[in-house]
């Protein structure tokens, strides 16, 4: 019998929390949401500097388009999706070597013109990521379960596989370099720039390089850019995506609260009790028989103590180390960006290592009329920022910003005087921001062996405790983290 005003409690209001409460909340369920911060949004979130508004962390977003995986699910709310323009190209990626940059066009006949020209002799390994492409889109369709935990998470797995799957899992175990090799692409003289271009785009969805990204995940992120799918801006910010959802919340009857830092999970006569520290420092304790936690899966050993089972607790300490990120947040006159800029770039770098740049467009609500926001990301080791002396650290973060700076030079024609602001973040701020421990980035690494059936799954040991986010199957972005908390609202469902 549940005594608790809450039939379900959700911590943690990314994407993925928001999603996961909104979803709950629609089929019928009294549900709580729990959030740390001050606002919403997460990874995904935004914060203003004066005039200038920029996005903490992500900066596009997946899934917009008819049978995406947000459009999808915001029509299973009753909400409108955000305002939003498709990015064409959706990236270009400078590889710094005296050729031509590749454009990600979003049309998959001019895509292919020019892959055609930047890598010749590797069409036959696009093709062979296409079909393993069509194959899983078609198979995330039906929402399966993975990896399955029981008999009823098997039974939903077996009924949306197809055809497709079977072919396409022949590569469950191979990687993306796996493909490349089978095609005839290996690493040489040849394919050099190939394998490049791979290592920097696949790291920013898996962190992970073509020697190391599975080749299943791989081969969706290589087509996320182009149609049917495709990469999208939003207007104002990326914090109008949580806006809608928390606009989901109220129509569904779910509460948010803000500024509700979770500290302790435990479970006791068939119900969790999670307690923390409220605006104020006052304590709070709530309780509910299920519970979804959004939060990274580093998380747990702390949150669960002595409740968290000890294989579980091994099978956490297996995994790597994630990546933290170094950004800088930026503005200049627009006049002083080249006159053909696009919106997103990659350039490879070698110090403090290959960047990410996302640019304002001109009446997004970034910036002022005439201006536009630069926002730099740079992956780094996060440890390692927490261990550094506060003389050593600040060397680090300017030495560190002197690097990036000098890369959007290179790449934009940015001198020093052109800067209206400029701030740098580590992995302390970001840790300081979403709460995540050492300021991590993204999700666990989408490597052969964690992706898919050999990931974590959302259905934990222990009765009634859900996981959702980018530590889930499918992975990372917003798209992906709205798919794994679909999947774990799905499996509550069933079970209660």
């Amino acid at each position: 019998m549940n005594s608790s005003p809450w039939d379900v409690v959700v911590v943690g209001a990314g994407i993925a929390g928001l999603t996961a409460a909104a979803l709950a909340a629609r089929a019928g369920k009294k549900v709580l949401l729990l959030e740390a911060h001050h606002q919403s949004g997460g990874c995904a979130g935004t914060f203003k500097r004066g005039s200038y508004t920029f996005d903490v962390g992500a900066t596009q977003v997946a899934g917009l388009e008819l049978g995406g995986s947000h459009q999808r699910i915001f029509s299973e709310l009753a909400i409108e999706l955000p305002q939003a323009t498709p990015l064409d190209p959706g990236c270009v990626v400078d590889l710094n070597d005296g050729h031509e940059p590749i454009k990600l066009w979003r049309g998959a006949e001019r895509w292919r013109e020019e892959r055609k020209r930047q890598f010749p002799g590797s069409e036959a390994f696009w093709q062979l990521c296409a079909a393993i492409h069509r194959s899983n889109w078609a198979f995330a369709s039906r929402q399966p379960i993975l990896p399955p935990r029981n008999s009823w998470d098997l039974g939903q797995l077996l009924k949306a596989l197809g055809p497709g799957n079977l072919a396409s899992g022949l590569f469950i175990g191979n990687s993306v370099a796996d493909l490349l090799r089978l095609c005839g692409c290996a690493y040489n003289a040849k394919q050099q720039r190939l394998w490049q271009f791979l290592d920097l785009q696949l790291r920013l969805y898996s962190q992970e390089p073509a020697e190391r990204t599975a080749a299943l995940y791989g081969a969706t992120v290589l087509n996320m850019a182009q149609e049917p799918l495709g990469l999208w801006h939003l207007q104002g910010s990326m914090q109008a995506l949580s806006n809608a959802l928390e606009g989901a919340l109220a129509k569904h009857k779910a509460e948010l609260r803000l500024r509700h830092r979770v500290e302790r999970f435990r479970y006791q006569n068939g119900s969790w009790l999670i307690s923390g520290e409220g605006p104020g420092g006052k304590q709070f304790e709530c309780s509910s028989p299920q519970l979804v936690c959004s939060l990274p899966p580093q998380v747990l050993p702390k949150l669960l103590g002595e409740q968290l089972p000890p294989t579980y607790a091994k099978r956490l300490g297996e995994f790597a180390e994630p990546s933290g990120a170094l950004v800088l947040y930026g503005a200049v006159d627009r006049a002083c960006l080249p006159s053909d800029c696009p919106s997103h770039i990659q350039l490879n770098w070698q110090d403090p290592g290959s960047i990410f740049v996302s640019i304002s467009c001109e009446g997004d609500g970034r910036a002022p009329e005439g201006q536009a926001t630069v926002i730099a990301s740079v992956f780094s080791p996060a440890k390692a920022w927490f261990e550094l002396a506060p003389d050593a650290y600040e060397a680090k973060k300017i030495a560190s910003q002197n690097g990036i700076e000098a890369a959007l030079e290179k790449l934009l024609g940015i001198k020093q005087k052109d800067w209206l602001h400029r701030e740098l973040s580590t992995p302390r701020g970001f840790a300081h921001w979403t709460g995540r421990p050492y300021g991590y980035v993204g999700g666990l690494g989408q490597r052969p062996n964690r992706f898919g059936p050999f990931g974590l799954a959302s259905r934990t040991p222990l009765q009634g405790l859900w996981l959702c986010g980018d530590g889930i199957y499918p992975g990372e972005g917003t798209a992906g983290v709205s798919l794994s908390a679909e999947m774990a609202v799905k499996q509550l469902i069933a079970s209660s």
